[in-house]
């Protein structure tokens, strides 16, 4: 989601305290994963993003046919471009042959981010691509190809692309008013590697002769140096040096959750604390990093749960985080106290998640069996992953397009129930945490168990009738949706009635009244009360 230009300090105070709209994405190739599969992990991040999840049923078009586009985020009426005759099905980032997308937005130089009369928007761009591609290299020649036909709408953008054998990150930056179109690079994660991205651009210098792995418009270094960006040699072009230049803000609210994903699975990341506080912007990370052990699927969606825990910029261990260190900052991020600027962290899990998802594509299965959208809404460090098969033919009400919206309260609606749970917790979160992530993540392994027994079954039946395979298919997805947001339901319910008003309260056997506890503040909570106040709130001994 949109993240405005993060290209310089006093542009970043302003915007990420007002409408910033900041994501992250994780890449993680075959040869990283456990079990063999390509993953895109994604958290869609927006104060005002309504968590649903998409469906776009398979279509086709008359010869000639034209398809509206509208922009992603205002809804606003851009143009038409020339419909295929047939498109794929697909459910939120994934179509029905396995292929993801993820976008992170970066902004870059503000002479660029508007293109007058551009029909397509980086949003429109990826679910066009999804609607088109049976291949990640595919989506990248399509989404490249409309840029260069329609123009680009869009501030500069990283988006992840993924099928069951190949993952990529590809950033794209208009050319403003300049000329139509948009200059990008796209380059392919190594077999065994893991990427990541987080609303900066990440692609610095790139192999010139290798298509294999590395694939860029024919100008996007001649255009640097028609705009005066760029005067060294071919080989020396860095895309993101010359295009988004790192400065604090992309450093510390930026790059620092790249840097908390690769340190969590790589132990030498830990020589990059500097760069990711925005001390030493010298000091860049890889473009991306081997994990010391193959990454699980399970692992995948647990390093999208993230307050920086255990590192210098941990949002639990500050005053910020109350007397029940909370991970949760309100917004504003950024502040000004006598003339002087200040910040919050920007963590990977945050409040203002619309959806999230873990993409996982699995060359071994047919696609229709091998697309697993693990989808969530809210908040990810309080949610849960549930599975949906991306060639599944309709979603659960729970989580469909229409049930509910951002001002428009729906009891059935998953994004108002994991809300509910979610903003409940944030009231008393070192006691109610513990108790939501083990259920969360004691109900996401019998999940992924699942999964495991109803990918054989759905193989088999595959060969014999894949129609009736994908409604098997289909029917577990809205079962498992329907059931996760019944239980998430439940979950509030038990989570009101035992802390409600500051209390914590268990069942006493048969008794009416429960056991109750009153467990206040916290000694270390209370020292701070009273160095602040002194002895106002002290008891006075009784006269003689």
């Amino acid at each position: 989601m949109k993240n405005r230009s993060l290209f310089l300090l006093p542009v970043i105070l302003l915007v990420l305290g007002s409408s910033a709209y900041p994501c992250t994405n994780l890449l993680i190739t075959k040869g990283a994963s456990k079990d063999g599969s390509v993953m895109i992990a994604y958290t869609a991040d927006s104060h005002v993003l309504y968590g649903e999840l998409y469906f776009r049923s398979a279509a086709d078009y008359p010869e000639g046919a034209l398809r509206d586009v509208y922009d992603w985020d205002s809804g606003k009426f851009l143009g038409r471009i020339k419909q295929v005759r047939h498109t794929y099905s697909g459910v939120g980032n994934m179509n029905e042959h396995q292929v993801s997308l993820g976008e992170t937005t970066y902004g870059g130089r503000e002479e660029l981010q508007e293109q007058p009369d551009a029909v397509v928007d980086y949003g429109s761009l990826m679910y066009i691509a999804l609607e088109r591609a049976r291949s990640a290299r595919e989506a990248i020649k399509i989404m490249t190809d409309l840029v260069a036909e329609y123009g680009y709408g869009s501030e500069g953008e990283s988006f992840s692309v993924s099928d069951a054998n190949e993952a990529w990150i590809l950033e794209m930056i208009g050319k403003g008013k300049i000329e139509k179109g948009a200059v990008w690079v796209a380059r392919r994660i190594p077999d065994g590697y893991i990427c990541g991205h987080a609303n900066q651009a990440r692609i610095q210098t790139f192999p010139l002769n290798d298509p294999e792995n590395c694939l860029y418009s024919k100008d996007v270094i001649t255009f640097a140096r028609k705009m005066g960006y760029y005067n060294g040699t071919d080989q020396d072009f860095s895309f993101s040096d010359t295009y988004n230049p790192v400065e604090f803000g992309g450093a510390r609210f930026c790059e620092a959750r790249v840097w908390s994903i690769f340190r969590r699975v790589n132990k030498d990341m830990d020589k990059y604390t500097d760069y990711a506080q925005g001390i030493n912007l010298k000091n860049r990370m890889p473009l991306w990093v081997k994990p010391d052990q193959k990454v699980t699927l399970h692992e995948a969606m647990n390093l999208m749960r993230d307050h920086y825990e255990g590192t210098p910029l941990d949002m639990m261990k500050d005053l910020g985080g109350g007397p029940f260190y909370n991970g949760v900052r309100w917004r504003p991020m950024t502040w000004k106290i006598d003339s002087v600027d200040y910040f919050n962290e920007r963590a990977i899990s945050t409040q203002q998640t619309g959806f999230f998802f873990v993409a996982q594509s699995r060359s071994w299965l047919p696609d229709a069996v091998g697309g697993v959208n693990w989808f969530g809404v809210d908040d990810s460090y309080t949610s849960l992953f549930t599975p949906m098969y991306s060639s599944m033919t309709r979603v659960p009400h729970s989580y469909a397009v229409g049930n509910g919206s951002m001002m428009e309260f729906s009891d059935d609606a998953a994004f108002w129930v994991f809300n509910q749970v979610s903003n409940f917790a944030y009231t008393r979160y070192k006691d109610i945490m513990p108790e939501i992530r083990k259920i969360q993540q004691d109900q996401e392994e019998k999940y992924i168990m699942l999964v495991e027994a109803m990918d054989q079954s759905a193989k088999d039946l595959y060969k014999k009738d894949p129609a009736l395979a994908v409604e098997f298919l289909t029917n577990f997805s809205v079962t498992q949706g329907d059931y996760s947001v019944k239980r998430w339901k439940d979950l509030y319910h038990y989570l009101f009635t035992k802390y409600l008003d500051g209390n914590i309260k268990e069942k006493d056997g048969d008794k009416q009244n429960p056991k109750l506890k009153q467990p206040g503040y916290g000694e270390e909570w209370y020292r701070l009360l009273i160095r602040e106040t002194g002895d106002r709130f002290k008891t006075p001994k009784p006269k003689k």
